[in-house]
């Protein structure tokens, strides 16, 4: 199975893309796609949902998984971020079946077991899960693949593989 990961931002989306198999997971790719910040909304959000498609179009996935967003002290950075979740909610229900949202707590308490764990403590946990990938440097691309590791997690059906509690 093939599950996209990606981490919804302003001008930075996170994409990652693993694969499993018999139980095993791994990475095939993780990357953040570049939004400028354009003046005009509508450009913005038509260049996202190009890079979108054409990346969902290239790897085929059987599902899509992001964050939900929860909470924004600023608000026209929320309204930013959930206009991106709109064409990322978007694009996913043209190209799969499957499409489904974590919280930030729900995340890092797939990985980690901790729902406070910061930045570092889910980069080493993603590096533990996937031993042999080489992590992006980009934040949101790691977060990115944490998402879909959460989904990997959550999703598999019983007698997969252990899941991890």
């Amino acid at each position: 199975m093939k599950i996209v990961g990606i981490d919804p931002g302003t001008t930075a989306i996170g994409y990652a893309l693993i694969e499993s198999d018999a139980g095993r997971v791994r990475l095939l790719r993780a990357d953040a796609i570049s939004v400028p910040r354009h003046p005009d909304t509508a450009e913005r959000l038509t260049i996202l949902e190009r890079a979108l498609d054409e990346r969902m179009r290239r790897d085929r996935p059987d599902a899509v998984a992001t964050e939900k967003l929860y909470f924004a002290k600023n608000a026209k950075t929320a309204i930013a971020v959930a206009e991106a979740r709109g064409i990322i909610l978007l694009t996913a229900h043209r190209h799969v079946r499957s499409i489904w949202e974590y919280t930030p707590l729900e995340i890092k308490i797939a990985l980690t077991g901790y729902g406070r764990a910061d930045k570092s403590q889910m980069r080493r946990m993603v590096s533990t899960v996937l031993p042999t990938a080489a992590l992006p440097k980009s934040d949101d691309a790691v977060d990115a693949v944490a998402i879909a590791l959460a989904a990997w997690y959550t999703e598999r059906p019983l007698g997969a593989s252990p899941r991890r509690r």
